[in-house]
């Protein structure tokens, strides 16, 4: 499937800026399941600094405000032909190794519930069943509904809320599986919507590593693996870690943002 993205972060501030800097994880890289064909980033009110791969193997740029400005504009913009793997990834390694996404972070420390959750997969050896089972879990317990929770809202606190977005859901996807001793991380991307074109965000994932296929995708708020539909910008092994755009800025500026996000065939 061709899929064609265009993702608009326009930040403004109530007066001049002094220093403000954006890490932008906003380039899809081509995988066995996404091969991208073209791509661009546009910047209006700053430049790039300087461009990278980070330890989780994104794409990165650091993009600086250009000082003075009240308007910060990036576009990510091109197009990826996408195949369905039913969520196989596959045993595929980069810097960061297995142990790493076995580690809790304050976004996915588990409570008794998860702990709870964390039960359902009763063979670690063989979990992909249990892992569905796992999923369906989370979407019971904790609707996808939003304007309940926040960017900072960890998995404790969106489990008991009992609602959340595909952020809080892939967080208690992780938390539990890592409490069963598996390997799991966070995936940011886009997801191809069969009624829209425009959309508010991106969309976000978790992947489990099963040792007999390697890594496995599971997309809790829709209930699938992702398939031709998805595809992926950044890992790491929590939202701060494979966020589109993260950022800091110095002065008593004020800022706004607002997001644009089309994606079709």
């Amino acid at each position: 499937m061709l899929l064609n993205i265009s993702h608009t972060t326009h930040y403004t501030y109530d007066e001049p800026v002094h220093y403000a800097l954006q890490k932008a994880r906003l380039r899809p890289l081509s995988d066995g399941q996404q091969t991208v064909l073209d791509w661009s980033l546009a910047i209006s009110g700053g430049e790039v600094e300087a461009s990278y791969l980070d330890h989780y193997g994104n794409q990165t740029d650091l993009v600086r405000a250009i000082e003075g400005t009240q308007s910060l504009e990036i576009t990510a913009s091109g197009t990826v032909e996408t195949i369905d793997t039913a969520g196989v990834i596959g045993k595929v390694y980069g810097a960061a190794p297995l142990w790493h996404f076995q580690q809790q972070t304050s976004l996915t420390e588990p409570s008794e519930e998860i702990h709870a959750l964390a039960r359902l997969i009763k063979d670690p050896s063989d979990p992909l069943v249990d892992l569905h089972a796992l999923s369906t879990a989370i979407l019971e317990a904790a609707p996808y509904t939003v304007g309940r929770t926040y960017t900072d809202t960890t998995a404790q606190q969106a489990l008991a809320g009992g609602h959340g977005v595909c952020q809080d859901h892939a967080h208690i996807f992780i938390s539990a599986a890592r409490a069963a001793g598996l390997p799991a991380r966070y995936v940011s991307g886009y997801l191809m919507m069969v009624d829209r074109i425009d959309q508010d965000a991106s969309h976000a994932w978790a992947e489990v590593h099963v040792d007999s296929i390697g890594w496995v995708g599971f997309d809790v708020s829709n209930r699938i693996s992702p398939d031709e539909h998805y595809v992926k910008i950044a890992t790491g092994n929590d939202a701060r870690d494979a966020a589109p755009i993260t950022g800091l800025r110095v002065g008593t500026a004020e800022e706004s943002m607002i997001v644009s996000l089309q994606v079709q065939q």
